[in-house]
């Protein structure tokens, strides 16, 4: 094997490492359509919705797909987006990783780069700077960073209970 073709497994491989948790598959979605129907499910307009929302954008959670599903859709349940995810797990249109890998400097200028859900249904979104700033106050307040210190990446590892109200 070539040094060419090595770097080319490395950095494959760590493309890999920093997806989130929701990782589009390349089945395109005519392929998952299929699936789905193979399963016996019904091609229904909200699912269409989802599969969509899944496949144009990264999303971390089933909440933050149904945030963006019900925007569109105001009768889409939080449940039917689970299941959906599920189903679409189950057929190997995408997978869930244990991790994912959050990486923005305090000089990013993206905007929407996190959404904050909190318990109450509240949602924030937050620009790579003010996730970068309410991280680095965060960790100042509990003292594991010092003014000098700059966030580099932020690894999370996704929840292994096996309740969705964790």
């Amino acid at each position: 094997m070539t040094d060419k073709q090595l770097s080319r497994i490395k950095m494959d491989t760590k493309k890999l490492h920093d997806t989130r948790n929701y990782h589009r598959t390349k089945m395109q979605k005519d392929i998952i359509i299929q699936g789905l129907k193979d399963m016996g499910c019904r091609i229904t307009k909200q699912r269409l919705l989802i599969i969509d929302i899944i496949l144009q954008n990264e999303c971390s959670c089933c909440k933050e797909i149904y945030y963006k599903a019900s925007g569109i859709d105001p009768s889409i349940g939080v449940a039917t987006v689970y299941r959906l995810v599920n189903t679409l797990e189950e057929i190997g249109a995408i997978s869930r990783k244990n991790m994912y890998k959050i990486m923005y400097s305090d000089k990013c200028n993206m905007k929407n780069a996190c959404t904050v859900v909190l318990d109450d249904d509240t949602v924030f979104q937050l620009s790579a700077k003010k996730w970068n700033a309410v991280m680095k106050a965060g960790l100042s307040a509990c003292g594991y960073v010092t003014a000098s210190q700059n966030i580099s990446s932020v690894t999370i590892n996704g929840c292994e209970c096996e309740g969705e109200d964790c």
